[in-house]
């Protein structure tokens, strides 16, 4: 029961990004357009986005992901709070999923 509830409010399970394959990403300048074949959507993201896709080429926890950006990117104050959010929209889009 502990494990469903902390699942529900984003602190259980890994999150991985969609299939590799079904993602077309192209860089606009600063901005970066990811046509989403299993949707048909075309996304228009901006920075941390296409990081985020990245670093979840594999499965990850929220605390590992945490970790590996903070690495990658130098973060001294990455907020876990933040973080859920931003995969909880990317989760609703599609881009990032449960595992």
């Amino acid at each position: 029961m502990l494990r469903q509830a902390q699942h529900e409010r984003g602190g259980g399970g890994r999150y991985v990004a969609a299939a590799a394959d079904t993602l077309r990403i192209a860089p606009l300048d600063t901005l970066t357009a990811i046509y989403h074949r299993a949707s048909g959507i075309t996304h228009i993201v901006d920075s941390p986005v296409p990081e985020l896709l990245e670093a979840l080429s594999e499965p990850r926890s929220l605390s590992d992901l945490l970790g590996q950006l903070a690495t990658d990117y130098d973060l001294t104050d990455a907020d876990p709070a933040a973080l859920t959010e931003r995969l909880a929209e990317l989760e609703a889009a599609g881009l990032v999923s449960r595992v």
